[in-house]
């Protein structure tokens, strides 16, 4: 991190709703909500991981839907700074307690907040080639006389247009980070120590910027800039783009890394809700700090990988490594199957590709199939990845509906088997507390995540031993329940139970089907709902990595 050359211009790389916005920035229609992707798309064939001896980004398709497999999922790379990504107070080099406060352990209020955009669009390219153009504590300070004060629930977002230009598919996308590293074209803008440091001093404590850094890439001023600010436990998103579309204030922004365990930051999801009266309603409860965690930790001695039943039949294991570079502090690749963690469930996941022939099925496949689309309907197909979902279908009114009386009501001769959530659990829900509104996010609360989510060895009874029949499975909806809320206007589903399949394979995939059919997504591995109030806002995104089956993310309740 502070070395030369390579890797000191390394430092830093990382990356609808209801408000009024304030100060005279222009405000979005009364009622208009709009969710705007800050994202950069995370792709082998864009600039998306950083050039200099990091290794680049990978996806494995390795599991595909045919006679091996009725799922597609997949294997996804990708070191600490890859895409839109997030820098960690461990990230610096900082000293104490500060130094502790890796990714798992922010607090999620440290994620949302009121988007103050400084505009300093007037310095890009403005440097010569190899240097950055530089935003100063004056740049921040004009932005508060024709604003207002910066404080602590603000998220300061530095705006010059960088990524939104150079951010381009290989070869043109060597201007986005490669050609300044040569000296062939100016660098990104970015904040000096001093401006990061009033930032701070502020009580800002979340941030973002359009360049792949907040570090200038020379002068040499990146890890100053970088301890600057993390000395005041900021948390900030790198290599957003997009922010034209966000008014100076007014607008919540949130990004949503996921809950990796240690290291010093990582991929993330970043957005704003622009519209009246939802954003305000989301600011004034990032304000007050009212904000929970719903994502289970990423770990390697975790069960939040698929281990199958039996032998062989496992998915890809959750792991993460240092990297051999001397970094201080150290840098880590992780890879992952899609589908760890809390995570997304893309109509993809298990409806193939237009033109796909069932006959490619196993044959026992192809038994449940025709069982499904004779009770069901056709099955279809999509081609709809994880970057083609809409922020706005995995975000919405919370619906957390209690399915704890259902344990226990399998027989162990059944074994292995889930108890089935089933429409009338829903109607008994909706006579109690009123019926589901269309777009809100149904969540099943088991428990389940909260009582079985163990290190090893304690592990084997979240999944291994369900799987197996050596215990009951958690809750999960059958297809029919899928196709009761599709009727209602819902179109995602949720659950703290490690997938809404449970672990009956048949009627796991016929759920997936019908789930998939109605252009529903799903997010499955939740924890902590307990704690979630009757009215409550879920926010779940996952990275925004092109043609993926799923992928892990992170999930949030405000209230």
């Amino acid at each position: 991190m502070l070395r030369k050359t390579g890797l000191t211009l390394f430092f830093g790389l990382a990356l609808i709703l209801f408000s009024g916005p304030a100060g005279g920035a222009p405000a979005a229609p009364p009622n208009k909500v709009q969710f705007v992707d800050l994202s950069l798309l995370v792709a082998s064939d864009f600039p998306c991981s950083w050039p200099s001896m990091f290794p680049p980004f990978h996806m494995n398709h390795y599991l595909r839907i045919g006679p091996l497999s009725p799922y597609n999922s997949d294997i996804i790379t990708l070191d600490e700074n890859t895409g839109t990504q997030l820098d960690a107070p461990a990230h610096g080099p900082v000293s104490g307690q500060t130094a502790q406060i890796t990714p798992d352990r922010l607090p999620p209020w440290g994620f949302v907040g009121e988007a103050c955009v400084i505009d300093v669009s007037q310095l890009l390219d403005d440097a010569p080639d190899g240097y950055s153009p530089l935003i100063l504590k004056e740049h921040i300070l004009a932005w508060e006389k024709e604003h207002r004060p910066l404080g602590p629930g603000d998220v300061v977002l530095f705006r010059s247009g960088y990524t939104d230009r150079y951010y381009l598919p290989l070869p043109a996308g060597r201007r986005f980070v490669a050609d300044p590293a040569d000296e062939r074209a100016p660098a990104w803008p970015a904040p000096v120590p001093e401006a990061m440091d009033y930032v701070g001093s502020r009580g800002v404590r979340t941030a973002g910027t359009d360049g792949p850094s907040m570090g200038p890439l020379r002068p040499a001023l990146a890890s100053a800039t970088h301890t600057a600010g993390l000395q005041h436990e900021m948390n900030w998103a790198e290599g957003v783009i997009g922010l034209g579309e966000v008014p100076a204030t007014g607008a919540f922004y949130c990004h949503l890394p996921p809950k990796h365990t240690g290291g010093i930051g990582g991929e993330l999801r970043a957005f704003a809700v622009v519209g009246n009266p939802l954003s305000k309603w989301l600011i004034q409860a990032a304000r007050h700090k009212r904000v929970l965690d719903l994502s289970v930790q990423l770990s390697e001695d975790l069960p939040v990988w698929w281990p199958g039943s039996g032998s062989g039949n496992s998915r890809y294991p959750y792991y993460q490594h240092v990297l051999p570079l001397p970094l201080d502090p150290p840098q880590h690749q992780r890879a992952f199957d899609s589908h760890t963690g809390t995570h997304l469930v893309p109509p993809s996941y298990a409806l193939p590709a237009a033109g796909f022939d069932n006959n490619s099925y196993a044959p026992q496949v192809r038994e449940w199939l025709s069982d499904y689309e004779r009770r069901y309907g056709r099955r279809g197909t999509s081609d709809v990845t994880t970057e083609q979902v809409p922020l706005s279908q995995t975000s919405g009114w919370a619906r957390v509906i209690d399915v704890k009386h259902l344990i226990g009501s399998t027989s162990e001769s059944d074994w292995p088997a889930s108890p089935v959530i089933m429409p009338a659990d829903v109607k008994q829900h909706e006579e109690q507390k009123g019926e589901l509104e269309p777009g809100s996010i149904v969540i099943f609360q088991s428990g389940y995540s909260d009582t079985y989510l163990r290190p090893f060895p304690q592990d084997r009874a979240c999944l291994v031993e369900p799987l197996n029949g050596k215990r009951e499975g958690w809750p999960a909806p059958g297809p029919e329940t899928i196709l009761y809320l599709a009727g209602k206007g819902i179109r995602c589903v949720a659950t703290d139970g490690p997938t809404l399949g449970g672990v009956d394979p048949k009627r796991a995939l016929m759920t997936y089907w019908a789930l998939g059919s109605r252009g529903m997504v799903g997010v499955e591995y939740l924890t902590n709902l307990g704690a979630v109030p009757p009215k409550a806002y879920f926010l779940f995104a996952a990275p925004k990595i092109r043609g993926g089956h799923g992928g892990p993310g992170r999930s949030i309740a405000l209230y």
